[in-house]
């Protein structure tokens, strides 16, 4: 059970350095992402990204457990 830890923190790791080094990363900028701009106002909702991710973490976990079982 550690290891599975340690191999996701390494994995959030190098996502952040990722992000942190190409800033303009056009993850949260797709086409399906709600952006609502008013005067003193914005909202933001990911929904194309979080999909994305949503599909990627589901493939990174199913080949942990295939791996770890």
């Amino acid at each position: 059970m550690a290891k599975i830890f340690i191999f996701i923190g390494v994995i959030f790791i190098i996502i952040g350095i990722l992000m942190y080094l190409f800033k303009d990363f056009p993850l949260f900028h797709l086409p399906g992402d709600i952006v609502i701009k008013k005067e003193n106002f914005t909202f933001y909702f990911p929904i194309t990204s979080s999909i994305i991710i949503s599909i990627v973490l589901s493939a990174i976990f199913y080949i942990i457990s295939k791996i770890f079982q």
